[in-house]
């Protein structure tokens, strides 16, 4: 059975967009895209490279074309706390925005989904909200078989996606998490804003002197075939973890993912987690059920390839 396909765009067309930077490795326009065909939803979603120092004209530029939402990726989840009109509870809890709504007053003047209206005569105002923090919990327990509650946990990078990890996890119920950062003072303002929100996990900066149930990576590094391995192993062997969660979804298997597989760890990429947030994010765009076999199907063949298929 064939997918569906999206009919030309025309002057309706809704748009919604990732933007990122860099960019050309994100796989969430085939998933979108086949979730708004699925449901003959006139809508298409697209990548831009936007460099940090553009974050704010792009914004600008965006609600004066009538984007209904933006995805947000590395390295802008932070920064966009301070760009929005307002914000989600989800983005204010977690700390970082990944999903931009476009809203506008309905009729009775509530704001909506500018998705879900007819059509905008009004200002329209930029709503910013979390889908990420759910995501990791989901796909750690459907990837890599393990409940986060009463973990103990390693987390590497204390930027938008890993302070969101981090306070999430930390919301779950972790035993104890452990924050690797490049920059330490950046994982010990994170520690300290977890200990005084949830003194009941034990929180430490550096890395553990005991064996974990999840290493989770959330950092860029692994993106290219150049970076290097994100932890040194010297320090902290691989074999000491049950399983390693890795972000990054391109490419599938990155040397961190190759190399705690060959330690013998369970090991799963970033699909699931842009799986669960995309679909998260469509819902609320759209205001429809996101068809989430369908972008499952649509990430896979855009990642791994077809089943069957040589990479």
């Amino acid at each position: 059975m064939s997918e569906p396909t999206p009919k030309p765009g025309t002057a309706s067309t809704r748009l919604a967009a990732v933007w990122g930077s860099p960019i050309r490795h994100s796989a969430s326009p085939a998933m979108h895209n086949a979730g708004f065909a699925a449901l003959g939803l006139d809508w298409r979603y697209v990548a831009f490279e936007v460099a940090p120092e553009r974050l704010a004209v792009a914004r600008e530029g965006a609600r004066a074309m009538g984007f209904c939402g933006v995805y947000l990726t590395v390295p802008h989840k932070v920064l966009a706390l301070g760009l929005m009109d307002v914000l989600d509870a989800s983005a204010e809890a977690w700390g970082a925005v990944n999903t931009v709504v476009f809203e506008a007053e309905n009729a009775e003047g509530v704001w909506t989904p500018v998705g879900q209206l007819r059509s905008v005569t009004g200002p329209v105002r930029l709503c910013g909200h979390n889908t990420d923090a759910d995501a990791i919990v989901r796909a750690l327990r459907d990837d890599l078989l393990i409940e986060p509650r009463g973990a103990r946990v390693l987390l590497l990078g204390a930027g938008g996606a890993g302070k969101a990890a981090a306070l999430r996890l930390a919301d779950e119920g972790v035993e104890t998490l452990w924050l690797q950062n490049r920059t330490a003072s950046k994982a010990a303002g994170l520690a300290a804003e977890i200990a005084q929100r949830f003194p009941a996990v034990d929180v430490r900066v550096g890395l553990p002197d005991t064996d974990v149930e999840i290493l989770i990576h959330a950092t860029s590094s692994g993106l290219k075939p150049e970076d290097p391995l994100p932890l040194d192993l010297a320090s902290y062997p691989l074999a000491r973890a049950d399983g390693v969660y890795d972000m990054i979804y391109r490419p599938a298997e990155t040397p961190l993912l190759r190399a705690a597989r060959q330690a013998g760890c369970r090991t799963a990429n970033g699909l699931g987690m842009l799986l669960y947030q995309g679909a998260a994010a469509f819902e609320l765009w759209t205001g429809r059920p996101a068809p989430v076999d369908v972008m499952r199907t649509a990430l896979v063949r855009e990642v791994q390839g077809h089943p069957g298929e040589s990479r």
